[in-house]
């Protein structure tokens, strides 16, 4: 049994970039479904598909690499809040990552948002993660 689901999520993805493999399964829950919709939607894999087994589901991510110098989309994945020590943050507290040029993961009261999101709906939350 899996106690940190999050930075499971995370570990197969990071994982599987150093192993240069182009695709990497996920058990499935609605929160790694958002946070796959998220990685999409900022550019950082591309494409992922939601399947239904008899138990939980998967999630199959299909990662993005550099044509020409094979380096991985995402450069860093990086866990902040973990069940030992969580990390929440206000609208005006959410930091930036690499000065904008990465995106924090929230999830917050309206759902799971990016930092930019959560900033301009003013709404704080836990920080999940950093992704640059």
């Amino acid at each position: 049994m899996v106690t940190d689901p999050i930075a499971d999520f995370l570990t197969r993805i990071r994982n599987a970039q150093m192993a240069g493999h182009r695709l990497v399964e996920i058990p499935a829950s609605n929160l790694k479904k958002r946070m796959t919709e998220i990685l999409y939607e900022q550019g950082y894999i591309l494409k992922y598909k939601f399947e239904d087994d008899s138990k939980q589901g998967l999630i199959k991510i299909a990662l993005k690499y550099d044509p020409q110098t094979k380096q991985a989309a995402i450069r860093s994945l990086e866990r902040v809040s973990r069940p030992g020590l969580r990390q929440y943050a206000k609208p005006s507290e959410i930091k930036r990552v690499i000065n904008g040029l990465g995106v924090a993961i929230l999830s917050t009261s309206k759902g799971v948002l990016t930092d930019k999101q959560a900033k301009a709906q003013n709404v704080g939350g836990e920080v999940l993660c950093y992704i640059y």
